[in-house]
């Protein structure tokens, strides 16, 4: 093991010192932003107390990135002795001709939204937002980051900058909402990190880091794993409607067809290759208008994932002929629309070993897990394919994530 740099243990010791002076000014942020959970591209409030946070540090901030998107740059003042930088549109361990090395930007983000969780009881009674994945306390991780690393003395020794980054819309709800502000102009991509890749706020980041919060008890860590990618998938059908008591027989029952395609989907299940970690999981999200019609205008909504971006293509064929089956069976038609999701997440092995071997001396080796697969989605894995990257999980909560009984138990870990 590559033996310890006394000067760089002694800026840890101090950026730890000035986040410990304001543990209670974090935590306290984490809970507001808890209260008051807010979906994406929405993000307002959360968004500006982010950046209040941030210049009460000493940061310059910049917002409404992305449309709530907010950014601040810490300049570390040691020279930098590396050779070079990575990040978009970069080759690893190549510099441009004539361009001098220049120091690293180390990207660590924190997610401004909330989940849709009605029955969570901090749910927000009106639009059923809530932080039933953590998001408040990733902010809080950022939050404590933006503390440690801003103090003089850690800033005259660090070489290079940190760019804290609060990004909007990673769980990917209210899609409805979110196309509209496609076709108006506001946004291109449907996800946060992918928009912001868009706009160029990432072309000054080298690498970049975002601390999620775990799913299980006990104070285990990780540096993190692979994740699933996924395709969104928009199906509607459309029949014929007709009197159900008096005269079925003269409709066209486009909630049959939708039947008979989640049927046919099923039966696919036993095609996905278990290394491929596909899921798949419709639901109906509009079954008809009246229980004495004949459903003409049925609606459904999926999403395809899997490990690669070659399984999910893969799978989202089969999906797309259980579809068309059942328009085919029924006599209907049916509507697909596919939107882009996420890319699978591949952390970037040097960075996960650097974070593992910090993570054993705060916790301790026998607190540190290995990362594994998750075969949830991220748009994390957006960034990891256009510089290093690392999403690592926290602890200190319970429950099940998306869920009414997810929550922070232990704001320390």
């Amino acid at each position: 093991m590559k033996k310890a740099d006394p000067a760089v243990e002694d800026l840890k010791e101090k950026a730890l010192a000035a986040i410990a002076r304001r543990r209670k000014d974090i935590i306290r942020f984490a809970e507001d932003v808890y209260r008051t959970p807010e979906l994406g591209f929405k993000e307002e409030r959360t968004a500006a107390r982010t950046a209040a946070f941030l210049a009460d540090v000493g940061l310059e901030v910049r917002t409404g990135l992305a449309l709530t998107g907010v950014k601040a740059v810490a300049d570390g003042q040691a020279p930098w002795s590396g050779s070079r930088r990575m990040g978009p549109g970069k080759e690893r361990g190549e510099e441009p001709p004539g361009e001098a090395a220049a120091p690293p930007r180390v990207a660590v983000l924190g997610e401004l939204d909330a989940v849709v969780c009605p029955g969570h009881p901090a749910a927000d009674p009106v639009t059923g937002a809530a932080h039933a994945c953590g998001h408040h306390a990733q902010l809080a991780v950022m939050a404590g980051a933006a503390v440690g690393l801003t103090e003089p003395d850690v800033l005259r020794g660090l070489s290079g900058s940190v760019v804290f980054m609060a990004v909007p819309a990673e769980e990917y709800v209210e899609l409805e909402y979110r196309f509209r502000l496609r076709e108006e102009g506001k946004v291109e991509f449907l996800g946060g990190k992918s928009e912001l890749l868009r706009l160029g706020e990432f072309d000054d980041v080298d690498m970049a880091i975002l601390v999620h919060s775990g799913s299980g008890p006990g104070p285990k860590m990780s540096p993190g794993g692979t994740s699933n990618g996924f395709v969104g998938k928009f199906v509607r059908y459309i029949g014929r409607e007709a009197h159900a008591g008096a005269s079925p027989w003269a409709g066209v029952n486009a909630l049959n067809a939708a039947l008979v395609a989640l049927s046919a989907i099923n039966a696919l299940r036993e095609t996905f290759n278990e290394e491929d970690s596909v899921r798949v999981h419709p639901i109906v999200t509009k079954g008809g208008d009246l229980v004495n019609i004949i459903p003409a205008d049925v609606r459904l909504e999926t999403y395809v994932r899997a490990r690669t971006i070659q399984a999910v293509t893969e799978t989202s064929r089969k999906v797309d002929r259980a579809f068309k089956a059942g328009a085919l069976a029924l006599g209907t038609t049916v509507e697909i629309r596919d939107a882009p999701g996420f890319l699978p997440m591949l952390p970037d092995p040097e960075l996960s070993r650097i974070y593992r071997r910090n993570l054993e001396r705060l916790v301790g080796a026998e607190n540190v897990s290995d990362g594994g697969h998750m075969a949830g989605s991220t748009d994390m894995g957006d960034l990891s394919h256009v510089m290093p990257a690392l999403h690592p999980y926290g602890a200190g909560v319970e429950g099940r994530p998306h869920c009414a009984d997810y929550r922070v138990v232990d704001p320390d870990l």
